[in-house]
């Protein structure tokens, strides 16, 4: 194991600690790693303050080669940030390893994006009533920004929210979950490196009840940028008020298996089912939550299900050959395989299930699952592999996938173009990809959901880019 490491929290370029800490917990054993400070609503208002009064002048050039740079230190402290990672989020060291290859690709975009000037003009001469003007638009930074961060993505997840406030030149506090904070410390550290004055990103440390309300309802925040859970989510909403919100939540994402698919197809679309449920520990808000296969093909599909999820090499997350580690920790690994057994009571059939150790819950797969189940209605956020067997209508699965509360991502797996845009139209979600996992994209492309999966407000670069800035319109008196 490693020394414990004692961090401070990144207010205004200072170090600041407190008497008290918070312990932060490797999953797999529960041996204390790091600890942080137990910050308060004091901390985050200060940071607020020198954010909102701090004014950027980074030129476009210069904004773009700190986001370069950036990406640049993330690739070569891969291993570092990788073994931290895992040992803060319990995920194994392959996931791990390409969680830093994505918040790298963040960076490159962000980097490219920031040179763009996204300004649009408009000619004044268009209608009868026309004048010889033309109409320009900028966009501007706002005062500052709040960012608070989950557990499942503890490099990725903050990347997406600072590398476009920093394109767009602007000043963002960030306080990551109390269950992983170490990495986000770590980021701010590397983005100083890269030449960011570190009023433009801040981070605090501590427990919801202590500093959440001060991130939502400070007076000098201007925009709230949210991912995790939908009751978190609901109730920054109702306390934001005027302020703008960007609310990215849970997910219950189907993989829609059709029956057009030969043996070879269906082989490929099992191999997207068991990735899709347990990659990242199955702790993504688009992993696969539940597979809707249709019945005339579902007596294939299954034991190709089984198989493959009896492959995977599950256990010690520092094991650079594992391929699947823990989840955050051993109370959810508890509810999910509570979810699985009440599942089987209601009918389904625990078709592979090793033995559970604390955080370390296996690939379990369920067959015959109902689809008014908890394991498949709730966000069940592990690598559990619930199969649920539909009828070979197209309308009766859209109408059964669109049934839960959720819509953010989805897969649907089939041949038939026709069936594949009657599927894109049909349901009622964020993203659908054919012949993919739904939590497939580029860090650029627009990402995000609707009814409890968010506010429709869409994360990926570009849109981010969009949404932490202000249009002013101008006009000039020349055609």
């Amino acid at each position: 194991m490693t020394d414990i490491r004692h961090d401070q929290m990144r207010i205004g370029g200072e170090k600041v600690d407190t008497k008290e800490r918070l312990e932060v917990q490797y999953p797999y054993t529960d041996e204390v790693i790091g600890t942080v400070p137990m910050g308060t609503a004091e901390h985050a208002r200060k940071a607020f303050e020198i954010a909102a009064n701090y004014q950027p002048k980074l030129t476009r050039y210069e904004r773009s080669q700190i986001l370069q740079r950036t990406g640049e230190i993330i690739g070569e402290r891969r291993d570092y940030l990788a073994k931290w990672l895992t040992l803060e989020l319990g995920i194994c060291h392959q996931h791990s390893i390409y969680e830093t290859k994505r918040a790298q690709d963040v960076y490159q975009f962000a980097a490219a994006e920031a040179l763009k000037d996204d300004g649009e003009i408009f000619s004044c001469d268009l209608t009868h009533n026309g004048k010889a003007r033309k109409i320009f638009t900028m966009r501007e930074p706002v005062r500052a920004i709040s960012a608070i961060t989950p557990f499942n993505h503890p490099l990725n997840m903050v990347s997406h929210k600072i590398a476009p406030s920093i394109a767009t030149n602007n000043c963002m506090v960030c306080k990551p979950t109390e269950l992983t904070p170490l990495t986000a410390l770590t980021l701010a550290d590397i983005l100083y490196e890269a030449g960011l004055p570190p009023e433009m990103f801040q981070v605090v440390t501590g427990m919801p009840a202590d500093i959440g309300d001060e991130m939502v309802t400070n007076e000098n925040i201007d925009i709230i940028t949210f991912t995790g859970g939908v009751p978190v989510g609901k109730l920054i909403a109702s306390k934001a008020g005027y302020k703008r919100t960007a609310l990215e939540l849970g997910g219950n994402d189907p993989l829609i298996v059709c029956n057009d698919l030969s043996d070879a197809d269906l082989d490929k679309a099992a191999t997207i089912a068991v990735a899709g449920a347990t990659g990242n520990s199955g702790q993504r808000c688009t992993a696969i939550k539940r597979i809707l296969v249709q019945e005339s093909v579902a007596d294939k599909f299954v034991p190709l299900v089984v198989e493959k999820a009896k492959k995977i090499k599950f256990g010690d997350p520092q094991d650079p050959e594992t391929e699947l580690g823990c989840v955050i920790h051993a109370q959810a690994a508890e509810l999910f395989e509570k979810r699985v057994l009440m599942a089987a009571e209601d009918g389904a059939t625990i078709l592979y299930h090793p033995e559970r150790q604390g955080a370390l819950l296996p690939p379990i797969v369920v067959d015959h699952v109902p689809h008014d189940s908890e394991l498949v209605m709730e966000e069940t956020f592990g690598p559990i592999i619930p199969i649920v067997r539909v009828p070979d209508d197209d309308a009766e699965v859209m109408r059964i996938s669109n049934s839960t509360d959720f819509g953010l991502s989805s897969g649907v797996c089939t041949n038939d173009l026709n069936r594949a845009i009657a599927y894109i139209n049909g349901l009622n979600v964020g993203t659908c990809n054919i012949w993919e996992q739904p939590g497939y994209r580029i860090e650029m492309s627009p990402f995000g959901g609707i009814k409890d999966s968010g506010n429709g407000v869409k994360e990926g670069v570009i849109e981010a880019m969009k949404f932490f800035t202000n249009v002013k319109t101008y006009s000039l008196p020349w055609p």
